[in-house]
Order: structure tokens, then sequence, then C-alpha cells
């Protein structure tokens, strides 16, 4: 810490203090909060209101979390399971979505309950040495988060506007003028034009599985791969990893501690409890709207392209694809049998890049919480994004001039296997501190969390270790091009 920690009477950091729930809110010791201009901006009413005045005022942080739950990192994970193993990955979206709703329920609560986001809480209660490694892992998260978004918004930019994919990388650098534009209209409203994109994208999928009778999956087997996990097929376990890594993602953590507080919370007992519960269920809401997009894309994947080596679209147009194929770049003809090739390429292209452009607003904001929290710097919104897209645009420049526009896929299933093999760094401080009685009092985390969210944990990095020589050798594939 900078400078002697104050001490109480008994000898006890002022910072390592448990806070009595009639006390303000806590800060880190110099008095620096999470995302200063908006912290305690929005009132809430008093516990004693009805439900849904109180749901109105605290829903939100959830949906801005939720956006990082369908960001094209998801959106090419899904089609490559679904177009290479049928709905055999069905169950990987479904127990990554579960973990996710456990694992950004402990993040809000742990910003409830003890005033502080988890970068704080990682500066605040561990030795100075962490600092360093813990920053720069999440640095390198959220630069592979951004490399997923820049190569979904490029893609988007190449369909609707013809655009060479190298250019449309370079151009989507430019975003921080949009960025900027967005956050003068405030953040309710960027999560409205956001949520009728992608609802207009799960509209449209679900009235394909349900709706049009040639494109109705097979509920029955569906059913099957849900409760019969395995990995049967050569390649499964590295797409399952990244399906994980880009569904439950490190920098979420971060900033879901971060944003629920900015509500100005009052620190009575009652007044927790229900923060915490109506956090709980904009968690629960808005990862579940996720999972079901999440799944509709994978089993729309499944029903388009699996076992077949071309698809006929409106027009009698014939479009030929391979195990080679970019998915991502073709993934508008599932869209195709209900719209017609060109407006299913128009409208999944619009939602792809307003899926891309919404996930740049959370990565920034949450590259703004990992650098003040750990570092205590400060920088505006536009300079650290034009830092984080550097650092994302480079590589993917790279190997798509080397490679060709056939690679946008591979670099995005990659950025997704990174996020995972990251992600226990978050995820350990995250339930080390919410099952703590000394940090969290009496919102420490009672057995049934306890179990969910340490099995999440352990499973995940279980999982990370098996897969490990399997994801390097993947990732050294994309990286030389064979």
């Amino acid at each position: 810490m900078n400078g002697p920690t104050p001490q109480t009477d008994r000898g006890v950091p002022a910072d390592r203090r448990e806070t009595p729930l009639s006390a303000p809110a806590p800060v880190s010791p110099d008095g620096q909060v999470s995302l200063e201009g908006m912290h305690g901006t929005i009132s809430v009413p008093p516990h004693t209101a009805s439900f849904w005045r109180q749901w109105r005022a605290f829903v939100g942080p959830a949906i801005l979390i939720s956006v990082g739950y369908m960001d094209p990192g998801n959106w090419g994970t899904d089609l490559a399971g679904g177009a290479q193993f049928k709905y055999g990955l069905l169950w990987v979206v479904a127990l990554a979505s579960f973990m996710a709703v456990i694992l950004q329920v402990l993040s809000a609560r742990l910003g409830v309950a003890t005033g502080k986001d988890l970068a704080q809480c990682c500066r605040d209660w561990y030795p100075s040495w962490t600092r360093w490694p813990n920053w720069i892992a999440m640095e390198m998260a959220i630069a592979a988060t951004d490399l997923a978004e820049l190569l979904g918004s490029a893609v988007a930019l190449n369909l609707l506007f013809h655009i060479p994919l190298q250019w449309a990388i370079i151009i989507t650098a430019f975003d921080v003028l949009l960025l900027l534009a967005l956050q003068g209209l405030g953040m309710r409203m960027l999560e409205a034009v956001v949520a009728i994109f992608v609802a207009t994208i799960g509209v449209c999928y679900c009235i394909e599985i349900f709706v049009l009778p040639h494109m109705r999956p097979d509920f029955l087997e569906m059913g099957h791969a849900l409760i019969q996990p395995s990995f049967r097929q050569t390649g499964m376990l590295v797409v399952a990893i990244g399906m994980i890594g880009a569904t439950v993602m490190p920098h979420n953590l971060y900033l879901h501690s971060a944003l629920v507080q900015s509500r100005k919370l009052q620190r009575d007992e009652s007044s927790v409890r229900t923060a915490i519960r109506f956090n709980t269920i904009d968690s629960a809401v808005a990862l579940a709207v996720a999972f079901l997009i999440n799944a509709a894309i994978l089993v729309l994947a499944a029903t388009v392209f699996f076992s077949k080596d071309s698809v006929m679209v409106a027009g009698g147009q014939l479009v030929k694809f391979g195990p080679e194929s970019d998915w991502i770049r073709i993934a508008h003809l599932t869209l195709a049998p209900l719209l017609g090739t060109t407006l299913a390429s128009t409208l999944f292209a619009v939602a792809l890049l307003a899926s891309g452009q919404s996930s740049t607003i959370t990565g920034t904001l949450a590259g703004q919480v990992v650098m003040e929290g750990f570092m205590r710097w400060r920088l505006r919104p536009w300079i650290r994004r034009m830092i984080s897209r550097t650092i994302a645009i480079v590589p993917a420049v790279w190997i798509v001039s080397i490679r060709g526009g056939g690679s946008v896929t591979d670099l995005v299933n990659l950025s997704q296997v990174v996020l995972c093999l990251i992600l226990p760094l978050a995820l350990f401080p995250l339930l080390h501190f919410t099952s703590s009685r000394r940090r969290m009092g009496q919102w420490a985390n009672g057995w049934f969390l306890l179990l969910l969210g340490w099995g999440s944990v352990l499973l995940i990095t279980a999982m990370d270790l098996y897969s490990l020589p399997a994801s390097l050798k993947e990732a050294w594939r994309i990286i030389i091009g064979g």
C-alpha cells in the first residue's frame, strides 16, 4: 500500500476490519472507489418498497454483464460446436451458463457486502507482490476478449459493406468515437438498444426452431445430449474449454462487483439483504436469457451445418462449406431459411456489430476496474480503449494477413481458450473472499453457495489442467497456420 496503513487501537489495519452494517460502505484506504463517475449515482427505494419498484431500481448491472455472455466469442464457439459435433456440446453450454450464474451472483454479493470490487479486495487483502501478476493476467484476459470483439465487428463490417477483412479490423480501432457517443447517451439507453438487437436475433432463432417444420431439431436427441455429457469425438475438449472461456469470463467477475456499487445503498441489514436478493434475481434472469440465445445458436448451427457440405438458401443458391469453413462468417445462413439470404446476412451483421460494440463498452469498464483496483492508476476511457484495442489489433491483422479471412473463427476460439486458462486467477480470490466471515460478516457464503461455488471453481480448473496440452497444441497450430 502507499504509505503506512492506519491502525486501530487494537492494532488491526483499518482496511482489514469488518465494517458494521450501520456504517457507510467501506472503500479502499485512500478513499478511491470503483468507476468514480458511476459510483452511488442511482438511488434505490427503501427495503419496504414494492417488489417491482425495487426491481426497477436494481435491474441493470447484470444486463451489462450478460452482454459479455452473448459476444462474438460465444457466437464463434457455439457455431463451431454445433457445426462440428451437432448437439454433443449442448451440455457444456448449459453447464457453463449455470456456473456463470453462481459466480456472477457471488461477484455481486462481494460488491454489495464489502463496498469494494474484486480488484480492490485483492489489493487490500492479499500480499503486495500479487498485484502485478494479477493485474497483468487480467489485462491479458481483457485483450483476449477484445480480440473476439474486434473480429466480430470486422466480420459484421465485411458483411454489411464488403470491406476487406484486414481493413475492417483496422477500422474497428476508431470505435472509440462510438464509445464516447454512447456513453454520452447513458448506460440505460445503451442497454435498451443492445437488448433490442439481441432480442431480434433470439426471436428469429426461436421461430426457426419451434415454427418452421423443416428446421425443427430433434428435441429428444437434444435432451439426451444434455443429460449424457461426454467428449466422444476428437477436438471436442478444446471447443468445450473455449465455450467455458467464452461464457465464464474473468473480467466480468471484476466488473460486476463494481457495477453493483452504482446503486446508492444503505448499510443496514435489511437494505443489504434486499440488494443481495435483487442482484441475485437480476443475474439469474439476464444470464438465463443469454443461455437460451447461446443454445439456440448451437442448435441452429447443428441443424444447418452438421454432416453437410452445402446448404440451399432462398433463391436456389447453393453455398458450400467444409471442416475448415469459417463458421462465424457464414453463420448468417442459420437465419436464411426464415429471412432469405440477403436480409439474413444484414440482420446477422447488425446484431453481430451491436454485440461487438456493446461488449466493447463493458470491456473498457472492466479495464478501468482492474487498473484502478490493482494499481490505482486512472486513465481516460478513450485512452484506455485505444491501448487495449491496439494490443488486440496487432495479432489479428498479422494472422489474417498471413492466413486470409478463413482464420477468423480460429482466432475467436483461441481467444476464448486463453480466457478459460486465466479464469482460475479470478475464481479462487472470489471464492476465498466470499467464503470468509472475516471479510463478508453474516453475508459470507452458506453451505449451498459454498458447494456450488467451489464445485464450479474446481471443475473449471480441472478441465483447464486436463486440456492444457491440447489447448497449447491448438494455439500453436493457429499461430503457424498448420
